[in-house]
């Protein structure tokens, strides 16, 4: 004991400050082990072993496959949200758009595919001609919302939309996870240093005593493990609240439900399931040649009803007609919908939605919003926290000994 204390009089400097270094390892292994999460978001190194890549970035489709099973499954019926569109309100946002839209096409596609017949109508029969097609237009958007919302699986894929939007834009699915789990991120830095503070006082009370080499670097790797460990661990458990004397404890992610569900929403609502990237999946997805063939008959029925015009031209000019206004409608129809997009993300109000549902989430629902961020090469990240501690107890060994 006396030689213990005398060690202790001679190198107290060197003592103090093995807590302190412990919980620098606990900070330093947790900040590296987050940031191993999110970047980089291609590989660097070389292919395929030697080298990282961000894990979420690096398994980005299954991730994003189990955050839209999530959200079609449990926290939106896209056709509940269609549902609150109202057909008369967004006829009148598009009316002007709208009519000057019909006037283009309507003049185009009789310019070009029955020439001779625009040429020699008077322009008096050519404006009233035009009104008419006009005069059709609110009626065919009705027509179009209704027939969009009664069959939505066959026109939409939801599913698709949302894996390709996050897979296709690695920032996007790394900033949804990012943001929604920010505190938690904090959270695990300062369990690292508060952790591996209190190792670091063990790890000095059993340097003190036994002066072996492998104490410190051994409790750099302990450190660098477990807090990683323990702190991952923390954000999820207790799922529900327990309570121990006058302490509540619960996972800190299980705390903020409300704040989580509240910016997840939004960030769904602006950046996954805005009305643009809506029609953008319906015009161009995989099911968009059944809308177009459900806007060809729109489109045909509104033209037959217009008989002068139909009398006037023959059969086989008429269906050509009817397909090229049919493309050309789909064509103008993304601009046109801009006019009316702040009535349709108001009325859809996806953020809203996606909030009130995840609120009603199991505890074992709500952790699946964000646990796969973490699962997905878990053991990598605790095994670098692992070596760096190890390495940093090796230079406090060169330190103290030297």
């Amino acid at each position: 004991m006396d030689a213990v204390l005398h060690d202790l009089a001679l190198h107290w400097p060197l003592y103090a400050a093995m807590p302190f270094v412990a919980a620098l390892i606990g900070y330093v292994t947790k900040r590296v082990a987050i940031e191993m999460m999110f970047r980089p978001l291609e590989f660097i190194g070389i292919p395929p072993l030697l080298g990282w890549q961000g894990v979420v970035p690096k398994h980005g489709g299954r991730m994003a496959a189990v955050a839209t099973e999530l959200l079609t499954a449990n926290l939106l019926d896209l056709r509940e949200v269609l549902a609150r569109i109202d057909p008369v309100i967004t006829t009148s946002e598009l009316e002007q758009p709208l009519l000057k839209a019909v006037d283009h096409i309507a003049r185009e596609v009789l310019a070009e595919h029955h020439p001779r017949l625009w040429e020699v109508l008077p322009t008096l029969a050519q404006e009233m001609l035009v009104k008419q097609v006009q005069a059709s237009a609110p009626r065919l958007v009705r027509e179009f919302l209704d027939d969009v919302r009664e069959n939505l699986d066959e026109v939409l894929d939801v599913q698709h939309m949302t894996v390709q939007r996050l897979t296709r834009d690695k920032k996007l699915l790394v900033r949804l996870i990012r943001e929604t789990s920010r505190p938690e991120m904090a959270f695990i830095a300062r369990m690292g240093i508060y952790f591996g503070f209190g190792l670091g006082l063990v790890q000095t009370i059993v340097w003190a005593v036994t002066r072996e080499p492998w104490v410190l670097p051994v409790f750099g790797g302990v450190i660098g493990l477990c807090t990683d460990w323990l702190a991952i661990k923390l954000i999820f458990v207790p799922r529900e609240p327990v309570r121990v004397g006058r302490v509540i404890f619960q996972g800190k992610f299980q705390r903020r439900r409300a704040e989580v569900a509240r910016q997840y929403g939004e960030l769904i609502a602006n950046e996954v399931l805005t009305v643009q990237n809506l029609l953008d999946a319906i015009l161009r997805g995989p099911r968009a040649d059944r809308l177009a063939a459900r806007v060809e008959h729109l489109v045909s029925e509104t033209v037959d009803a217009q008989m002068p015009l139909a009398w006037t031209v023959g059969g086989t000019r008429l269906k050509e007609m009817k397909q090229a206004a049919a493309r050309k409608a789909l064509e103008h129809l993304p601009d046109t919908a801009r006019y009316a997009e702040g009535y349709l993300t108001e009325a859809m109000d996806v953020a809203k939605v996606i909030e009130q549902r995840m609120l009603a989430l199991t505890p074992l629902e709500f952790e699946g919003l964000l646990r796969p961020a973490f699962r997905q090469d878990e053991w990598k990240l605790i095994a670098v926290g692992g070596v760096i501690g190890f390495v940093v107890g090796e230079l406090q060994v060169l330190l103290m000994l030297g």
